[in-house]
């Protein structure tokens, strides 16, 4: 009896395996998006969620790390959209994440293409608030005015086509904006130097206009007795 029931669970093994591990699916089911909120660079004990978006309706996510064998959770939901929540998070949290899906019409075992890699940074080194942007442009770039001139931090960008409005793009290569009030001061300096130039070149312009008077008015015959 023992030995039939372990042969039972020895078959019904790789069926269970299957559900619970993505496997490798083939391209024609498209990758969804991974996005967190409130957002991806955060400081220790914030609460983070992890919004997973299915390009179609789906029935059941889960989210992973890259090189685990299983995935970390589970959703189960009848809609496009699957949100797994961290709470409380903690440096051992950050890294790497990304999530798949499927429908209960595909068959066992096959799930999407694992979406782009999130990365979750948690760190006590952030200094200010982590804001996001969007832009509509039909042309190949789009321009983000920064507000004021003193705007400094890193920036990064990511783009998307209508076609894929939840695929999003590799990072950008990250841009850091500083502000340097040494050079504001310089040129401060230098006008100061100008002027104090500009006024000595007054002073003795006037004083020479002053002595070619003072020359003028004395008489051609020199000094008389």
């Amino acid at each position: 009896m023992a030995l039939v029931l372990s042969l039972q669970l020895l078959t019904l093994w790789p069926l269970c395996h299957a559900v619970l591990v993505p496997s490798v699916p083939p391209a024609s089911y498209p990758k969804p998006w991974l996005g967190a909120q409130p957002a991806a660079v955060v400081t220790p004990g914030v609460n983070v969620t992890l919004k997973c978006r299915a390009p179609q309706a789906a029935w059941r996510f889960a989210l992973f790390k890259p090189g685990e064998i299983a995935p970390l959770l589970f959703r189960d939901v009848s809609s496009e959209l699957a949100e797994f929540f961290l709470e409380e998070v903690t440096p051992a949290q950050g890294g790497s994440y990304r999530c798949s899906y499927r429908r209960p019409d595909w068959a066992p075992g096959v799930w999407s293409q694992p979406s782009d890699a999130l990365e979750l940074l948690v760190t006590s080194e952030v200094l200010g608030r982590v804001t996001e942007t969007y832009r509509d442009s039909a042309q190949p770039w789009a321009d983000f005015p920064l507000l004021g001139a003193r705007a400094p931090g890193t920036y990064s960008c990511y783009c998307h086509t209508p076609s894929a409005p939840y695929v999003l793009s590799q990072r950008s290569e990250p841009l850091v904006v500083s502000w340097d009030d040494s050079g504001s001061s310089d040129y401060t300096q230098g006008n100061l130097i100008r002027l104090g130039l500009a006024g000595l070149v007054l002073i003795a312009l006037g004083t020479l206009v002053a002595l070619d008077r003072r020359s003028q008015n004395r008489s051609p015959g020199g000094v008389h007795p």
